[in-house]
Order: C-alpha cells, then sequence, then structure tokens
C-alpha cells in the first residue's frame, strides 16, 4: 500500500507555488496641482507632480523611491496613504480600490496604512506630552489596547528605543533622533500593515541616521511590515530595499532589485545618480573614477519636455527621444526601464543618431587622483628648495677656502704686529709658563 502511495506521489508533478497578491497595487497614478489666475481664478495650466505612475509592492518587502528634489517622490507618497486625492489612476491595498474614498471610508483603513513624515520638528504637536501624541491613534480609532492606553505607550517607546519614563515630557525636551523615534512609536501604534516612510532620515545627524535605518530594518523583521521609503540618499535605499524604483520628473524611468539596479543601472539618469555615490572604502582610496555630472537645471513641472522628460540632459539622446516617450518595459528578469536607448542592454531605437546639443550636456570629471596635484608640486618645491640651499652652502664654504688660499702672506711689517700680538696675550702665555713649570 505505501509503495502505491509513493508512486502515485511520484506520478503527480509539483505545482510552483503561486506569487503572493500585492498588497498595494498602483496603476497610472496622476497628480496635478491646477495653477488659477484671474479675478475669477480660471485654471491657466497645472503643474504635473505625478504623471501616470505603476508598480506594485508585495507583502513584506521594501519598494525604495530615490530621485532629485521636485521629481514627485513626496506627493506619489501621501497618493499612496489617501492624504491628497489623485487626479486620475487607480489605487489598490489588499484588492479594494481605495483611489476616491472619503475621509470617513478611509478610517477603518487608517490602521493598516500609516506615514511617517520627513519633519520630525514639525510633524509632532508641541502642546502636546510624548504619552498624548502616541496614544492618539487609539483615541481618533477608538480602540482600547490590553492593559490600558498608557501601558501600551509605553511599551511602543522602550520598542523604538525610547524610555518609557518620558511618558509625560513635551517633544521640545527630545532631540531630532528622539523626535523621529516617537513618529515611529505613532505609526506604529495600530499595528499597520503598510508604513510609507518619506525621507525619514534626512533631517537627522549623520551619525544618528544610521540608527534609524537600523531600527526600522529591526522592526519590519519583528513585526513583518511592508514599507515603502522615499529618500535621496542612494546609500540609505541600498541599504534597507528590495527594489527600487528611480523617479525623474513625475515618472518612473528604471524599476528593479537592489542588485541589478547597483551592478548594472540602465537608465542614463540611474547612472548618472550612482556615478555620485561616494564610496566609503579605504582600499578603494586614490582610485579612478569618472562622475557624470548633469548640465542645466531639471525642466519645471509645468510644462514637462516632449518624449522622454530626460532627453534635455541626457548624452545619448536621440530625434526619437523628443518625440516619442519611452514605455517602462521589462528588458531583464526584475528590471524595467522606460528608455530608448539604454545603458547595459539592446539598444531599443538602433540606427539613431545622437543629437549635436547631446554631446554637450554633460560633463565626465575624473576624481580619486593619486596624488593630488597641489601635494605634488608643494613636495617638489620643497625638494627644489633643499637642493638650492645645499648648493649655495657648498658654493658658499668654496668661496671660503678659496678667500683663505688667496690671503697673502705675512710680510714683515706685519711680524711685530705678531709679535705683539703674542705677546698680548699675557694671560694665556703665563698660563702655558705655568703648566710647562709645573
Amino acid at each position: 500500500m505505501s509503495e502505491k502511495k509513493t508512486t502515485a506521489e511520484k506520478a503527480i508533478p509539483k505545482q510552483p507555488a503561486a506569487s503572493p497578491e500585492p498588497l498595494l497595487k498602483v496603476d497610472g497614478l496622476v497628480k496635478h496641482f491646477p495653477i488659477r489666475k484671474g479675478l475669477f481664478g480660471r485654471q491657466t495650466s497645472a503643474v504635473k507632480a505625478v504623471d501616470g505612475i505603476s508598480f506594485d509592492v508585495l507583502p513584506g518587502e521594501t519598494l525604495g523611491v530615490v530621485g532629485e528634489s521636485g521629481c514627485g517622490k513626496s506627493t506619489m507618497g501621501r497618493l499612496i496613504t489617501r492624504l491628497l486625492e489623485p487626479t486620475g489612476g487607480k489605487v489598490e491595498f489588499e484588492g479594494n480600490d481605495i483611489t476616491h474614498m472619503s475621509a470617513g471610508q478611509m478610517r477603518p483603513l487608517r490602521r493598516d496604512v500609516q506615514m511617517i513624515f520627513q519633519d520630525p520638528y514639525g510633524s509632532l504637536n508641541p502642546r502636546h506630552t510624548i504619552g498624548g501624541i502616541v496614544s492618539t491613534p487609539f483615541r481618533l480609532q477608538g480602540v482600547t489596547p490590553e492593559g490600558g492606553v498608557k501601558k501600551e505607550v509605553q511599551r511602543l517607546m522602550e520598542l523604538v528605543g525610547l524610555n518609557p519614563e518620558h511618558y509625560n515630557r513635551y517633544p521640545h525636551e527630545f532631540s531630532g533622533g528622539q523626535r523621529q523615534r516617537i513618529g515611529i512609536a505613532r505609526a506604529l501604534a495600530l499595528n499597520p500593515k503598510l508604513v510609507v516612510a518619506d525621507e525619514p532620515v534626512s533631517a537627522l545627524d549623520v551619525s544618528i541616521q544610521a540608527q534609524v535605518v537600523n531600527l526600522l530594518d529591526d522592526l519590519q523583521q519583528e513585526l513583518g511590515l511592508t514599507y515603502v521609503i522615499i529618500a535621496h540618499d542612494l546609500s540609505v535605499i541600498r541599504h534597507v530595499s528590495d527594489r527600487i524604483a528611480v523617479m525623474y520628473l513625475g515618472k518612473i524611468v528604471e524599476l528593479a532589485d537592489r542588485k541589478s539596479l547597483y551592478a548594472a543601472p540602465m537608465h542614463p539618469y540611474t547612472k548618472a545618480l550612482m556615478s555620485a555615490v561616494p564610496v566609503p572604502d579605504p582600499k578603494r582610496r586614490g582610485m579612478k573614477s569618472d562622475r557624470i555630472l548633469l548640465k542645466g537645471d531639471v525642466p519645471s513641472p509645468i510644462s514637462p519636455p516632449s518624449g522622454c522628460r530626460f532627453h534635455t540632459r541626457c548624452w545619448k539622446a536621440t530625434e526619437i527621444c523628443k518625440t516619442q516617450e519611452p514605455l517602462l518595459v521589462e528588458l531583464k528578469p526584475g528590471q524595467k526601464v522606460a528608455c530608448h536607448h539604454p545603458e547595459n542592454a539592446a539598444d531599443q531605437a538602433p540606427g539613431e543618431e545622437v543629437l549635436p546639443e547631446a554631446r554637450e550636456s554633460i560633463e565626465i570629471v575624473t576624481v580619486g587622483e593619486p596624488e593630488p596635484a597641489e601635494e605634488t608640486d608643494a613636495a617638489e618645491a620643497a625638494e627644489v628648495t633643499e637642493a638650492g640651499e645645499a648648493e649655495a652652502a657648498t658654493d658658499a664654504t668654496d668661496v671660503a677656502e678659496a678667500d683663505g688660499a688667496a690671503e697673502p702672506e705675512p710680510s714683515e711689517s706685519s711680524e711685530p704686529s705678531e709679535a705683539a700680538g703674542d705677546g698680548g696675550d699675557t694671560g694665556q702665555g703665563g698660563t702655558a709658563q705655568e703648566s710647562t713649570g709645573k
């Protein structure tokens, strides 16, 4: 019987494990801020802060979002938490469409979706104690935790590395890193499933950033959280993220896992960002590396360029880049890019000629010389000075010897003076005679 059962098990092929459903799914998300002028406030144009982005976030993973200031990262974070009303597109959380839910409809979902704000000074009410700030979610949701609110708040404070005895202190009595920990404790009060962190360490001192980043990492492993972390520091994103989305002027230009993105970036903009990251490795001190400096300013989001939005600053731009907007397509497993002429991949529009202005859009700067020119010049100058001083001393010695050799022999007229000189040294002469007599 057991043999038959074993044979039957072998006959049935094992089905591959189904991929988990995304916790958050964003499709074509758009946010335009209208610009109104005139007496009647008629809309004349709009700031296209987010202009059609799509991505998803799996349960338990961390999606990092990077880009220059003004590219729409923070606006995107407020859209997926529904702190802002989207202009277009769709946002789904656990399969439910939350794009246009009202504040009352969103209230039950606030337990599952929370946000950590960038400014730890402006996000806390200075008139409330820390206990009152962290206990606010319980009061708004009508939740009474087991053991009481105060005990739960003190547990949360201890969880994020704060002293529970500081329950009755005010925000101004804490440092910037401690205030950010208070904001994290408030976000974790209702055990959320998704946490959106909007540049959580950019306002902190460098010595404190690593502590807060490690805290977020530990909390994710302990509580099973899902993160969307927005930052402009590529080193922080590399440390905490599983996948990374690179934004430029309201668009996602590249979306890939951490290893693929840092090993072989595909979009030229991503490559330029990577070239600017300093590598804190003493073994690489003195090694040469090329840094790509993008000339010019980022175009205005009020009237973005046609076609590819990066073509005005790209060194590979062609005519198709000016007229046709590239789609975000998967060129390698797990790596999507929106570019006609990607790096480290096959050209999507071969045969195109690079525009003349594209060749002047960047500047390549070589950094990491073995010996800086100033130090080399200073060393050479010191060697020259030492050589000159030695040569001058030699010349002076030669001159002195030459003077001594050219000195005339004493004449007869000079003998009396020498004799007088000898006799005048009575002290020495007396001493010599005394010593001789003895």
